[in-house]
């Protein structure tokens, strides 16, 4: 049975609360806009607190500024967060809760905290998952030290604390040089910023990236400071090898040049930009297709984030990557066409204004694509002996070895023969690279290898979790 036949025979329910899954930017004005409208909306949010990964807030006793913690986002991150405490009393608000399936019109729901589990039945319901690292690994990755750019993220903004006392970040998209900013503007020992985008794109893109001036402004002030607090910024670099005994000790990267260097450091920060989130649309039935502005497959959305699945909505960077500013219209566009689909009067004028917003976000992301493209050479360079699912201890050799077996090439076919993508993971850090690599070794494009299926639980559930009745589901609003 796959995902869509649940529909069959799990009728949509006639009514109850809109449902919201992710409490970021997205989730937020989804839900600020259902209130508004008279409807109290269920928020479940795997975090602890509301703001999304990049708003994410600290932990109590934890006292560094907005300004400190979000640079320039300071006020938006602030906004963001009094307009959630605001309505969070008129909220069925649930956080510390994974959505770890979904089964036709029902979602299974752990609450980590007390390590229960439970299940919501959902009659409307907004998907605002968010955004992971798109990962590709390089020899030696596997080395304690080496954290992905969201990982490195979380630990400054949430723990309070840097990866190491001597970092390298390396990789390429604008989160490269926002991290290293916010790490270096904290007061971490920022050693290197390995770009593998040569200089020359940047001013390819440069006249479609003059149409967003305060964004674009805000990356050249990032490059503009760490170099004048210098930080070493290399364009066009290769990336080679991850260098340690028991941790990583050093990172080995060719210059522009093709002269090898080897910076020595604590800590990596590794990243090509974001990826969406699609596991949990996956499972509920959407229909995807190949994106090639993401390089991947993403779920079919219209233009008021209305999925393939009637009552399904996707906001944010679940559908496709656009950023932060861009989530919160995303979500209250989408929170709209759930009240219009309700019969619900809303303000169509507004719904045109977010839609010309988004379109021009939409043309700018593909600026930024031109200004920091994927290294499409990378499955070409991989050597065979390099871990690629570091879950099941898969290397590039034995993708190609399969894949040589298996001329079609798709990627679930290739998931069951080598068990690439089957650890706890489900895929998430290996799958871009599997991809790349299956793609380049039978010579056809990335959109033929297809998509690893979500498959449940999304994620890792514990073993001595406590599953509620039913009846109870309700108490944990």
């Amino acid at each position: 049975m796959i995902a869509s036949d649940f529909y069959l025979d799990d009728p949509r329910p006639a009514d109850g609360p809109p449902v919201i899954v992710g409490a970021g930017p997205a989730g937020i004005r989804a839900a600020q806009t259902l209130l508004a409208h008279g409807l109290r909306p269920v928020v479940i949010d795997e975090a602890p607190k509301a703001g999304g990964q990049i708003y994410r807030r600290q932990p109590d006793g934890f006292s560094r500024t907005p300004k400190d913690l979000y640079g320039f986002e300071a006020g938006r991150a602030s906004d963001l967060h009094q307009t959630f405490d605001r309505l969070r009393p008129q909220l069925d608000y649930r956080p510390d809760t994974l959505v770890w399936n979904a089964q036709g019109h029902s979602l299974d729901l752990l609450h980590t905290a007390q390590r229960t589990a439970d299940s919501l039945r959902w009659r409307d319901l907004i998907v605002a998952t968010g955004a992971t690292d798109r990962v590709l690994p390089l020899p030696g990755w596997t080395l304690p030290g080496v954290y992905t750019l969201g990982g490195a993220q979380v630990a400054l903004k949430y723990q309070g604390c840097a990866i190491g006392d001597a970092v390298v970040f390396a990789g390429t998209g604008p989160l490269l040089y926002l991290v290293a900013y916010q790490y270096a503007k904290a007061g971490g020992r920022v050693l290197a910023v390995l770009d593998t985008t040569p200089a020359a794109q940047r001013y390819k893109a440069a006249p479609a990236m003059l149409a967003q001036p305060a964004v674009t402004a805000k990356g050249v002030y990032f490059l503009s400071w760490l170099m004048f607090h210098d930080v070493p910024v290399h364009h066009g670099v290769q990336l080679l090898r991850a260098e340690g005994a028991d941790r990583v000790q050093a990172l080995v990267w060719k210059d522009a040049q093709g002269a090898e260097q080897r910076t020595a450091c604590s800590a990596i920060g590794l990243g090509y930009a974001l990826r969406p989130e699609t596991q949990l649309a996956d499972l509920l039935g959407c229909a995807f297709a190949f994106a090639p502005l993401h390089r991947c497959y993403v779920p079919q959305i219209d233009a008021d984030r209305r999925s393939s699945v009637p009552g399904v909505y996707l906001a944010g960077d679940g559908a496709g990557i656009m950023g932060a500013d861009a989530a919160e219209m995303s979500g209250e566009l989408a929170a709209l066409a759930l009240l219009q689909d309700r019969g619900i009067q809303t303000d169509a004028a507004r719904q045109a204004k977010l839609r010309q917003q988004l379109d021009k976000t939409q043309q700018f992301r593909q600026a930024l694509e031109v200004a920091f493209p994927f290294p499409d050479d990378w499955a070409a360079r991989a050597p065979d002996e390099l871990v690629v699912c570091r879950c099941e201890n898969i290397t590039a050799g034995e993708l190609r070895a399969t894949a040589a077996s298996q001329p079609q090439g798709d990627i679930n076919r290739i998931k069951a023969l080598c068990r690439v993508g089957m650890g706890r993971c489900q895929g998430r850090m290996c799958g871009v690279a599997a991809t790349e690599i299956l793609a380049d070794t039978l010579q056809v494009p990335v959109a033929q290898i297809g998509r690893i299926r979500g498959q449940a639980p999304i994620k890792p559930l514990p073993l001595d979790m406590t599953v509620l009745p039913q009846d109870q589901e309700a108490s944990h609003g």
